[in-house]
Parts: C-alpha cells; sequence; structure tokens
C-alpha cells in the first residue's frame, strides 16, 4: 500500500521538509535504504546514511540540522520523538496485514464452543467444546484450543501454538508460533521403590490483557490454582515458564529465561537472556537481572542483579576485577613462596 509524504506527516503530527506528494511502498533502514522505502534516524551515530540514503522520506527528529547536503530525493519528516514516531508507523503498517474475519477450510469448531464476531480462523485449527472466544479474534492455521479455553478480544495466536483446557488469555495478546500454554508442570515424586510418581497438575494458566509472548515458550498449568502472567508482561522467545509461577505487571524477559516453580516475580521486573531463577522465592519490584545470572534466593529490594549466585552489580565488578587478577596474584604469592623458602634457608 502507498503513502504520500503528507499522509505520514498528518498520521504523525509532523513536518514536512521536500515533497509532500512523493510516495513510500515499504519500509528500510536508513543505510539500507531504496528508492519508495520510508527509514528512520534518532541515533546520531547512524547520521551519517541520511547523506547518502536512497530512501524516499525519512523520519528525524525537530532538533536535527543537516550538516551537508542531502539528497535531492529524500523528503524529511521533522517530529518530536522519530523513534517513537516510526514504531507508531510499524504498528501502523502491521495492522494493514491483519486477517480479515473468515473461518477457513478444514477448521473445526465445536458446537458447544462460543464465538464471537470477527474471528479468523485458518485452516487445520481446532477450537474444543466449551471454549469463548472474543471479538476480532485471529487464530491462524494449525492452532489448538482445548476445553473451556476463554480468548479475550483483538488477542493473536500464530500458527501451532497449543492452549491447554481451562486456560485465560485476556484482550490484546499476542501469542507466537510454537508457544504451548498449560502444559503439565514438572511435578513427580518418588515412591517408596525410588521410582517418580507423577503428580497430577489439576491448575490452569491465566494471562492478562495486553501480554506477548514469543516463540517456543512453554508456560506450564499449575499443580493447583493457577499460573499467572499479569497484564503488560513481555515474555521473549524460548521462555520456560514452571507451575504456579507468578509474572507481575509490565514485567519482561529476554531469550531462555527460566524460572522455575512457585516462584514469584514483581512488577516491572527486567530479566536478561539466559537467566535463572529458583523456585518458591520472590523477586522484588523494579528488580534487573543481568543476561546469564542465577537467582538462588528471595530478592527484598529493587536493585540490578549480575552473576550466578546473582549479587549486586557494582560488587560484580569489583569482584570480577579481582578474578581476572587471579593468575597475576597466584604468580605473585610463589614468588613470595620462593623468597621465604630461600630466607628460611639461609
Amino acid at each position: 500500500m502507498e503513502f504520500t509524504a503528507e499522509q505520514i506527516a498528518e498520521i504523525l503530527q509532523g513536518e514536512i521538509v521536500g515533497d509532500k506528494t512523493i510516495t513510500v511502498k515499504g519500509l528500510a533502514k536508513i543505510e539500507e535504504g531504496h528508492p519508495q522505502a520510508l527509514s528512520f534516524l534518532s541515533n546520531p551515530k547512524y547520521e551519517e546514511y541520511i547523506y547518502t540514503t536512497q530512501s524516499s522520506i525519512c523520519i528525524v527528529n525537530n532538533t536535527f540540522e543537516a550538516s551537508k547536503e542531502l539528497p535531492s530525493t529524500l523528503t524529511l519528516i521533522k517530529v518530536s520523538d522519530a523513534y517513537a514516531c516510526f514504531a507508531k508507523l510499524l504498528e501502523v503498517y502491521n495492522n494493514l496485514g491483519k486477517k480479515n474475519p473468515e473461518i477457513e477450510p478444514n477448521s473445526f469448531i465445536h458446537p458447544s464452543a462460543e464465538v464471537c464476531e470477527g474471528l479468523y480462523l485458518g485452516s487445520f485449527s481446532y477450537i474444543s467444546k466449551n471454549a469463548l472466544i472474543g471479538k476480532n479474534v485471529t487464530i491462524y492455521p494449525n492452532v489448538f484450543v482445548g476445553e473451556g479455553v476463554k480468548i479475550g478480544d483483538n488477542s493473536t495466536l500464530h500458527p501451532n501454538v497449543i492452549v491447554y483446557q481451562d486456560c485465560q488469555i485476556g484482550s490484546n495478546c499476542i501469542i507466537h508460533g510454537g508457544t504451548v500454554i498449560g502444559s503439565d508442570g514438572f511435578g513427580f515424586a518418588p515412591n517408596e521403590q525410588g521410582e517418580f510418581q507423577k503428580v497430577p497438575q489439576i491448575g490452569n494458566v491465566i494471562i492478562e490483557d495486553n501480554v506477548e509472548i514469543g516463540s517456543n515458550c512453554s508456560i506450564d498449568r499449575a499443580t493447583m490454582g493457577s499460573t499467572i502472567i499479569r497484564r503488560g508482561v513481555k515474555i521473549d522467545n524460548l521462555c520456560q515458564i514452571a507451575h504456579n509461577v507468578e509474572v507481575g505487571q509490565n514485567s519482561a524477559m529476554a531469550a531462555q529465561v527460566g524460572i522455575a516453580g512457585s516462584a514469584k516475580i514483581g512488577r516491572s521486573v527486567m530479566i536478561g537472556g539466559q537467566a535463572g531463577i529458583s523456585g518458591h522465592l520472590h523477586i522484588a519490584d523494579g528488580t534487573k537481572i543481568v543476561a546469564q545470572s542465577g537467582i538462588p534466593s528471595s530478592v527484598k529490594k529493587s536493585e540490578t542483579l549480575m552473576g550466578s549466585p546473582g549479587i549486586p552489580l557494582d560488587d560484580f565488578k569489583k569482584s570480577y576485577f579481582g578474578f581476572r587478577k587471579l593468575p597475576y596474584i597466584l604468580n605473585k604469592l610463589a614468588e613470595l613462596e620462593k623468597e621465604l623458602e630461600t630466607l628460611r634457608k639461609k
């Protein structure tokens, strides 16, 4: 779909510098610009590319002043925050590709399921009995929705998502391909013979509104009660959230984070990639956990933690400085021992 500079400026409430009739058909990084592409510049370290880009339109901050001649084919749109405005345009662009309501062939809806208006249901998707699907939901092909599942308005389930029975997904949620919601928690107890006996997992998963979950994540159902992902949480790809975990509102975690059973993550917590959090502990609101850190015990106040076990960031930096000097210290210690031995012999 084509947009003119004038239309884009109207959406962003921006000022046009150049040809207001010029059109764009797609988006591109400023360093990879091409004719009829829209780019943006917010980071000064990329400014050099604006003088050579082939993009037709570039969104820039109001404060931008060219230090040399710009390409004659380039039109600028000046806004208060180029990054935020470009993100807004990406959202508009993304919504253009949203599926129109349709029930594709070879999909299945159980007669007892309740489906509201505006549903797109892709081929080979399955909606089980007593499920409740809200308004304007998009369910791509090969999705399984279990018995009694509830999905709120305007949510999207991408291909190959599996939602087990009785789980709940709020409104305006996005769940990416391959993610499993509500699989059994890892619950086993050894019997008298030392063999592991499965503990039935009879709870569910509750995902509140405005949550986005990346691809190939697993969120386990509770043993009893609910595993809860609170409103506004953002989860990257390949994350594992165990049974009875609660993730607080507006928290975020990067790829390959693992959270063990019954851990309680506070509000606005940020967790870096490959971090591991032990079970049955509490993480205070606002805590930041650096990538690859391990958290074995509760965090009682908001701080930034690094290392395994995680310690305050400044302490970790001091410790790491000492660790890097350890070979030098050991060599010095060996020299001192030799000198001491020589003195003893004398």
